[in-house]
C-alpha cells in the first residue's frame, strides 16, 4: 500500500536534480511512502535524486543518515528513495520534513560524463553518422553510431584513426569554446537539452552548465563492429 499527500503524487513531486545538476541538498516534505519488492521506500516533493535511466547511473544519495538508492516506481511514477544494501530507512511519516542529500563530486562526474556523451554524438553527426545507441557509466561511457552510407575510412586502422582525430579535434574547439549547455520544455512536456546551437536531443539526464567545465576529454581510436561505429571516451568536470 501506498501513502501519500494526494493521489497527484507526480505533479506534486518536482525534479530539483533537472532543476539544478550543481545543488547538492536541500530540506524537502515526505510526499509518498511505500514498499517496492518487499522493501520500503519513501518520496519526497523536492526530489534531488537522479535514477538510474537514459545511459545514466543513478545518484549515491541520503535521506537525512540513511544511504539510499533512487529508482523510478512504476506504479506511482515516482522517484523513491529505498535503502542502499545493508542499510535501512529512518521511520518517516507523509508531511514530514527531510533532508535529502547527494554525493556531489559523484554527481558531477556523471553529469561530465554525459554532457561529453551529446557533444561525441553531435561531432558524430557531423561526420554523416547516425547514434543508434549510448552509454553513459564510468568506465563503459561509449557512443554507437551507424554509417548510412560508406565511409572509406572505417576500412582499415589508419583511417580510423584519421576518423577519431576529427572527432578528438572537433570535440577540443567546442570544449574551448565553451559552449553553453542548457535545457528547454517543449509544449508536450519533453524536455531537450541544448549544447548551444550544435546540438538538442530529448534528454532526462544531468549535465554541466557549459562545455568548459569537461575535462580530460580523451577519445581512443574508434571500432568498427557488426556495422556499427562505436566512440568510446572518458571525461571529468572542471573545477573552476
Amino acid at each position: 500500500m501506498v501513502h501519500s499527500i494526494a493521489d497527484s503524487r507526480v505533479a506534486a513531486q518536482a525534479g530539483a536534480y533537472l532543476d539544478d545538476t550543481y545543488l547538492e541538498h536541500v530540506d524537502t516534505r515526505v510526499i509518498a511512502v511505500g514498499e517496492r519488492d518487499g522493501t520500503p521506500w519513501a518520496a519526497v516533493e523536492h526530489c534531488l535524486f537522479h535514477p538510474q535511466g537514459g545511459g545514466q547511473p543513478a545518484d549515491r544519495g541520503w535521506l537525512g543518515d540513511a544511504e539510499v538508492v533512487p529508482v523510478r516506481d512504476r506504479e506511482s511514477g515516482l522517484v523513491v528513495a529505498t535503502a542502499a544494501e545493508g542499510g535501512g530507512l529512518p521511520d518517516l511519516a507523509v508531511g514530514e520534513w527531510v533532508r535529502a542529500r547527494i554525493d556531489l563530486r559523484e554527481r558531477m562526474l556523471h553529469a561530465a560524463l554525459h554532457t561529453a556523451g551529446h557533444l561525441v554524438e553531435a561531432v558524430g553527426r557531423s561526420q554523416g553518422w547516425e547514434m543508434v545507441g549510448s552509454i553513459h557509466f564510468p568506465g563503459q561511457a561509449r557512443i554507437e553510431f551507424r554509417a548510412p552510407h560508406t565511409d572509406a575510412r572505417l576500412g582499415d586502422p589508419d583511417g580510423r584513426e584519421e576518423a577519431t582525430a576529427a572527432l578528438r579535434a572537433a570535440v577540443a574547439r567546442a570544449v574551448a569554446d565553451d559552449l553553453p549547455v542548457f535545457a528547454r520544455y517543449l509544449p508536450d512536456g519533453r524536455r531537450v537539452v541544448h549544447l548551444d546551437t550544435l546540438h538538442s536531443a530529448p534528454c532526462g539526464g544531468t549535465h554541466v552548465r557549459s562545455l568548459g567545465d569537461l575535462a580530460d576529454v580523451v577519445l581512443p581510436t574508434l571500432k568498427v563492429k557488426k556495422g556499427r561505429v562505436r566512440v568510446s571516451y572518458t571525461a571529468t568536470h572542471r573545477s573552476r
